[in-house]
């Protein structure tokens, strides 16, 4: 069984930066892509960012240049810097590997 718990999110001023980390349980992680997601007010939940097994990694339109996906296979976590945050960038971030999704944790940018 795959869980994955989410962390790092919080209030950021626009500009500003964070890092979120998703920690994976189970057996796995090392051969798997794994995503992000976010789902802001009101709104349906959106494909962030993307990192293969191999490391190829990609990105949505709206984050390219801001943001950057990593993992770390000994520690079955993957990662997701946040830089130069906008208020547009305010939502819950969610990982997903295979079809497990973890519980998400909410990013707040104030202008």
């Amino acid at each position: 069984q795959v869980q994955l718990v989410e962390s790092g999110g919080g209030l950021v001023q626009a500009g500003g930066s964070l890092r979120l980390s998703c920690a994976a349980s189970g057996s796995g992680f090392s051969t798997r892509a794994l995503d992000w997601y976010r789902q802001a007010p009101g709104k349906q939940r959106e494909w962030v960012a993307l990192i293969t097994s191999a490391g190829t990694t990609n990105y949505a339109g709206s984050v390219k240049g801001r943001f950057t996906i990593s993992r770390d296979n000994a520690k079955n976590t993957v990662y997701l810097q946040m830089s130069s945050l906008k208020p547009d960038d305010t939502a819950i971030y969610y990982c997903k590997m295979s079809s497990y999704w973890g519980q998400g944790t909410q990013v707040t940018v104030s202008s």
